[in-house]
């Protein structure tokens, strides 16, 4: 269900922050936004995610009244995944870059979001990613607004699929979308978790109860 579109996430011209938060949670059951770890929902921790990178914030799809200062930010058109919002917010910031990522993401380190807008500020790619074990992530990415016209255009044609979305934007300025290795990130000290844990667990989706009870384990380690 799409929210009111919300003020621009960024008075600049330099960054801007989104939460995905949008989506059935068909598998989990209830709304992963509203889902409590730590003590925190997964909405305010992924804000806090984004903060702590030194970036403004906005929410993509949230079904309810701004939250902890963060404007809510509407789809384009409903019920199409997650492109359609990452489109919406595009339009409704005059940012260059936005970073994105899901709101089911909890593990992911404020030093990844750093670097990976410091890459993309000096490469001047459409769309930075990373890859971890050799799999490309589609979250947390980013994107230049000058990949909106073909975001909407890939929309408009049918295909909703981010990924091939992002390649898309890129293959239309004669570039490739610029995927980075965590493993390689954490090894130079470019990224970390502030309690150690490996890349592998940064990227942790939380789809199914299942996953919850992993992250639990995975954040008392962390306590511990």
């Amino acid at each position: 269900m799409a929210t009111r579109p919300g003020k621009p996430a960024c008075h600049d011209r330099g960054a801007a922050g989104f939460v995905l938060a949008g989506g059935k949670s068909s598998r989990m059951g209830r709304d992963k936004a509203r889902l409590e770890l730590g003590g925190e929902t997964l909405l305010v921790r992924s804000l806090r995610i984004l903060r702590d990178a030194r970036l403004t914030t906005a929410i993509i799809g949230f079904c309810g009244p701004p939250i902890a200062n963060a404007p809510n930010v509407a789809d384009v058109e409903p019920n199409l995944g997650p492109l359609s919002g990452i489109c919406g917010a595009l339009a409704s910031t005059p940012a260059r870059h936005s970073v994105f990522i899901s709101v089911d993401m909890p593990f992911l380190p404020p030093s990844l979001i750093v670097y990976l807008l410091r890459r993309a500020q000096i490469t001047l790619k459409a769309v930075t990613v990373v890859s971890v074990n050799g799999l490309n992530q589609t979250f947390p990415a980013v994107i230049d607004r000058v990949a909106l016209s073909t975001f909407q255009a890939e929309i408009a044609a049918g295909r909703n699929g981010c990924f091939s979305a992002f390649q898309a934007a890129a293959t239309g300025l004669g570039q490739t979308v610029d995927v980075i290795a965590a493993e390689l990130l954490a090894q130079s000290g470019q990224a970390a978790d502030p309690d150690g844990l490996p890349p592998i667990h940064w990227f942790l989706n939380l789809n199914t109860p299942a996953d919850l009870e992993r992250a639990e384990a995975l954040l008392a380690r962390r306590i511990a």
